[in-house]
């Protein structure tokens, strides 16, 4: 029997999508396969303050939303209040990491940078696919540059704006019309996205999005049904069947994603079989432009009245909660969740074993 994986389960951190991860975590935790896998959970607080293994697993075991500072005894090496501390503290050895850290510094390619150059293999995408992936604007621009379809949008500065708030939200409305959707540029899990009905609604409506990026992208509200498929793979990806999103609300922010518990989700989604190959095939190419690895949730929107499809956004690390798409489109796929889990890692450690074979300085 091959020996157990020690696997680093991180969660928490400084975006405000702090509680999601704890969520995403214990689902992790629990799935791993206690034959295969060790789990080693580090919690991190919002302040960035890395938490022992001992006192993450309390954290993860108990019914907290938040990883919260137990302590200085409690904590790792990295504390952003007195640098590197808890030097005799005893090495942990681990095999691979799992990050459930979604948002900013998790998913944005500071922790994919962070692993890749103190050679541990990370599961996700890299750097470069995380980075491009988390920005709205700019991964935008490349599908755009790659002939894949989106749907009409404009990005702005906060800077821009405040130098010219009138001049700017006209030139909006003018190119996008109404209704509109708000959104930061670099965020997830619907936090700081509000509709936009009418012209006095759009200065809040930024305003909001100012205060979680400096950058907001705006797009036009299309009439739409929202599909999502789920792509794991590293060299040669997969794509599992398409699910459909039926928010509880107006559209599916982030009450109707985890607090009501009233949207649908229809796995699979009822599409015809042309119809959900083509969204499948956008999936891949998706996937491919933005350089991707091991993992990512593409999120599309099919117009209710031509038909036409619009590719929303790449998620590139999903969430892992119980009611989480990515995990429910692999199990209606075929692949149960633990299997989903172990697959990952895998894909990880195949990645990381294939860049270390670039030659890095001469012998």
């Amino acid at each position: 029997m091959s020996p157990k994986r020690r696997i680093a389960l991180l969660f928490g951190g400084s975006s405000v999508e702090h509680e999601v991860s704890v969520v995403s975590a214990r689902g992790v935790a629990g799935a791993l396969d206690p034959a295969r896998f060790e789990v080693v959970p580090i919690g991190i607080t919002g302040e960035g303050r890395w938490l022992t293994p001992e006192a993450s697993r309390a954290l993860l075991t108990s019914s907290a939303s938040r990883v919260e500072d137990p302590g200085r005894d409690q904590r790792l090496l990295v504390d952003p209040a007195s640098g590197l501390v808890r030097t005799s503290m005893e090495r942990i050895a681990i095999d691979a990491v799992f990050s459930v850290v979604h948002g900013w510094g998790g998913e944005d390619g500071r922790f994919q940078g962070v692993f890749d150059v103190a050679g541990l293999p990370l599961v996700g995408p890299g750097v470069l696919g995380s980075s491009v992936g988390m920005d709205k604007q700019v991964a935008k621009a490349l599908f755009q540059e790659r002939g894949i379809p989106v749907g009409p949008w404009r990005a702005l500065r906060r800077a821009s704006w405040e130098s010219g708030r009138r001049a700017a939200e006209a030139d909006i409305l003018e190119a996008l019309g109404l209704p509109l959707f708000v959104k930061p540029a670099n965020g997830g899990s619907s936090v700081g996205i509000n509709k936009v009905r009418g012209a006095d609604e759009l200065s809040a409506a930024l305003e909001v999005a100012f205060a979680h990026d400096a950058k907001a992208v705006i797009e036009r509200g299309i009439d739409a049904r929202e599909i999502e498929c789920a792509v794991l793979g590293n060299d040669a990806p997969e794509v599992s069947v398409c699910g459909e999103i039926v928010p509880s609300r107006e559209f599916y922010d982030y009450a109707s994603k985890y607090e009501d518990g009233t949207s649908e989700l229809h796995i699979p989604a009822r599409l015809p079989g042309d119809v959900a190959d083509g969204i499948r095939a956008l999936a891949l190419r998706a996937f491919e432009a933005l350089d991707l690895a091991g993992m990512a949730r593409v999120d599309f929107f099919l117009d209710r009245g031509t038909g036409e499809v619009y590719l929303n956004e790449v998620n590139t690390l999903p969430g892992f909660t119980p009611i989480s798409m990515y995990p429910k489109l692999w199990e209606a796929s075929g692949l149960a969740y633990a299997d989903l889990l172990a697959r990952l890692i895998d894909l990880a450690v195949e990645r990381f074993q294939s860049e270390r074979r670039r030659q890095v300085r001469r012998a």
